[in-house]
């Protein structure tokens, strides 16, 4: 069996070596010239996978390590009897850790009380649930749209109207879907941007066609009171540089990149490809998985809430430093940018995630216990 994989995808050699020969290449040069004689193709989000590509050759199984499915012609997998797998909510949590990162920059930097904000969550799938269930746990007010879910899930889900007439927190969390009732594409045009509310912080970590970018733009340049935070962009690698310079953190499609979701995103499409071939899996994640460098934090119980909430949550990841790394490529030729894009990702240092914490505190303080159990660290006796 022959097995082409994105390169850019962690622990392939370990978990399918013993199905068969194993080639590598960069994600966006996977073509129809190099599927031949290939059956199973592992990729991520930047190879479109579609009768075009796949029409011919002896691909029988496509696994995505990623949750999304955009990039994925399904509705032609079935018609083709193309098997394929992706791997829904492997690195949710490292999205749920950027987007707090990213809140506890906009606060420091505005001068304002999280506690205080009112969080609208566009997308309750794997990875905007796992946010409801954080933010909520810490005693915030979230109010929650997801039409989809809606009709079939008993929950309190609100329309996307009272999201922006009445959060002055966004985060997107909803797949990217181009046509019918449900559609997102744009779901945040020019006629919903411009109706924030005054002092509105935006969050992008969806895909990026989601949001109307020329809009955004747009809305930025008008109004100042608006701040954005986007991981995700229209037709990336190309990024609107103007865009990117008036975002308060921009990044290069990296919130979900920890180390932890990566390597489960390859066990969940190896498990689903065992699977399919009716063989039982021989390897196991907990045994590839390193230790974390840092394993704990220690907390005399007089610590306010406010700053163990951020202690934990930059101790793990700020993405600050992943927004300066980005700016620095935004100069230069279009192609230049677009390679430092991916070469961003690329080499995307080892980040882990806040759920592998282990805090102690000094004391017994039930306020403190609430945050650490809500940022879903473990607590230590």
């Amino acid at each position: 069996m022959r097995i082409l994989a994105d390169e850019n995808i962690p622990l392939v050699e370990s978990f399918f070596s013993e199905h068969g020969e194993i080639r590598r290449m960069p994600g966006r040069s996977i073509n129809k010239a190099s599927l031949e004689n290939i059956e199973v193709l592992l990729v991520r989000s930047v190879t479109r996978v579609d009768r075009e590509l796949l029409e011919g050759s002896s691909v029988r199984f496509v696994g995505t390590c990623t949750i999304g499915t955009d990039h994925l012609d399904i509705d032609y997998f079935e018609q083709a009897g193309i098997a394929w797998a992706s791997a829904p909510g492997c690195n949710a949590r490292g999205v749920v850790d950027y987007v707090l990162g990213s809140l506890l920059a906009l606060a420091e930097g505005e001068g304002v009380e999280l506690k205080r904000r009112r969080y609208g969550v566009i997308g309750a799938g794997e990875v905007g649930g796992r946010l409801v269930e954080v933010l909520r746990g810490l005693g915030w007010d979230v109010r929650v749209c997801d039409p989809l879910r809606q009709t079939r899930d008993l929950g309190e889900f609100v329309d996307l109207e009272e999201i922006i007439s009445e959060c002055d927190v966004i985060s997107l969390h909803t797949p990217l879907t181009l046509e019918g009732e449900h559609s997102t594409f744009h779901l945040l045009d020019s006629d919903v941007l411009q109706r924030l509310q005054p002092g509105t912080w935006l969050i992008n970590a969806a895909r990026g066609a989601v949001v109307d970018n020329a809009a955004l733009l747009e809305l930025l340049a008008q109004r100042t009171d608006i701040q954005a935070v986007l991981d995700v962009w229209e037709g990336e690698p190309q990024v609107d540089v103007a865009l990117a310079e008036l975002c308060w953190i921009a990044t290069p499609h990296i919130a979900g990149y920890s180390l932890d979701g990566k390597l489960r995103g390859t066990a969940q499409i190896y498990q689903a490809f065992c699977a399919g071939e009716g063989v039982e899996p021989k390897v196991e994640l907990v045994r590839l998985i390193p230790a974390a460098p840092l394993q704990g934090l220690s907390f005399d119980a007089s610590v306010k809430a406010e700053d163990l909430l951020a202690t934990i949550c930059r101790a793990v990841y700020d993405p600050r430093r992943d927004d300066a790394a980005f700016r620095r490529t935004l100069s230069g030729s279009e192609e230049q940018r677009r390679a430092e894009f991916d070469q961003l990702r690329k080499e995307y240092r080892p980040r882990r995630e806040i759920d592998g914490l282990q805090i102690h505190l000094s004391a017994s303080e039930p306020e403190l216990e609430r945050v650490v159990r809500a940022l879903g660290a473990r607590l230590m006796p």
